[in-house]
């Protein structure tokens, strides 16, 4: 819970700021994020207790400069899409993913984890700003807009996932892999939707994005169960759902490329029977209400992962690499007309721009990190 300054000449330290409470159970690891004379850093633990936020620090000295929480305000319009003040001030919505700065509009977008308890039935309402994309001025740490990927998240779905800025039409826009399998193009300056597509061939949760109201069209019967009206009153019926709590695509980061428009992305094809459970808030202690189990998804191309190219202005799906386990690297596109990806099995590969694999080279272990030019 603590960001550090090191000289870079010698290694000496310059200064630490606690920016979390450990006691609490938070922890810290994003990658901090330099813009100008702020040091952006967000912080972790979704499935504890805790609201989460993000804050900026005075690069000089570490001095706080401001934060901003993931919760409304109380008495706010936004506080309503909580059943009670309580229950959003124990909502989890953590900062643990990338955080991005666009030079144009000075401002820098992240997503936000999931509500918590996973359980939704105790937290009726879209419990804003939870499974968020947020776009915040730099300066002043207001929030600009926020759009919400999963209202009423009860799957995990985390919405920390990169936003990536691009130019498309003579406009500023940001590409958005979800876990819950959707791919969204929203405005960059006010948080429109543009489009949303499933980039994975199984979703159970919604049957797509209506592009008029920005809200997912969900599939009530799909929705895990109130655990209170289940057996003994204490657990709910099973249910199958598609993507898993690992998401379509987690942490690992996309890569986009001005030559060609396109983004290749990362993805994961793992689905799960999920069981909700009554949980009582107790302070410290994971705040869940769920037991799952995990395996392949049905139909997902041969293998439980995919590396793919995809058109974010037709939201189509150019060309795809099926892997046998999720790829769960980071994917780098370069100006060399290569694109480069790791996988589970230990393989550095590199491909061309239309996907045809020029070459892999094998590491002792798993490929999980994020490849660099």
């Amino acid at each position: 819970c603590n960001l550090v300054s090191l000289n870079m000449k010698d290694g000496k330290e310059r200064w630490h700021k606690s920016i979390c409470d450990p006691d609490q159970l938070y922890y810290a690891s994003a990658a901090p994020l330099v813009v100008g004379n702020h040091v952006i850093a967000g912080v972790s633990g979704d499935d504890l207790d805790v609201p989460g936020y993000i804050q900026s620090h005075d690069p000089e000295t570490g001095e706080r400069q401001w934060r901003w929480y993931t919760h409304p305000e109380p008495g706010t319009p936004e506080a309503k899409t909580w059943p009670s003040v309580e229950a959003m001030m124990h909502g989890g919505g953590m900062t643990w993913g990338s955080t991005t700065y666009d030079p144009q509009l000075n401002l820098i977008y992240f997503g936000t984890g999931n509500p918590a308890p996973w359980n939704s039935h105790t937290r009726k309402g879209d419990n804003l700003f939870s499974s968020a994309t947020v776009a915040i001025d730099v300066k002043t740490g207001q929030i600009k807009w926020a759009y919400q990927n999963t209202p009423n998240d009860s799957w995990d779905f985390d919405g920390a996932n990169e936003f990536v800025t691009f130019d498309m039409d003579g406009k500023r826009y940001g590409g958005k892999a979800d876990r819950n399998g959707f791919f969204y193009v929203i405005d960059a300056n006010n948080g429109k939707l543009q489009n949303a597509f499933p980039f994975v061939r199984k979703i159970t949760w919604a049957s797509g994005i209506d592009l008029k109201t920005g809200r997912p069209n969900f599939i009530p019967a799909n929705r895990p169960s109130d655990p209170t009206k289940g057996e003994e009153g204490k657990k709910g019926s099973t249910v199958f759902a598609a993507p898993a709590f690992l998401g379509a695509k987690n942490q690992m980061p996309m890569a986009y490329s001005q030559q060609t428009g396109l983004f290749y992305v990362p993805t994961n094809h793992v689905c799960m029977d999920y069981e909700p459970f009554q949980i009582e808030y107790t302070a410290g202690q994971p705040y869940v209400g769920s037991t799952l189990s995990m395996y392949p998804a049905p139909n997902s191309h041969g293998g439980m992962g995919n590396f793919i190219a995809w058109d974010a202005g037709t939201g189509k799906m150019v060309w795809s690499k099926p892997e046998r386990f999720s790829v769960w690297s980071g994917a780098l596109s370069t100006a060399g007309d290569v694109v480069f990806y790791g996988t589970l099995e230990g393989y550095l590969k590199a491909v061309d721009l239309n996907g045809k694999e020029l070459w892999k080279f094998k590491t002792p272990s798993g490929i999980i990190g994020n490849v660099t030019t």
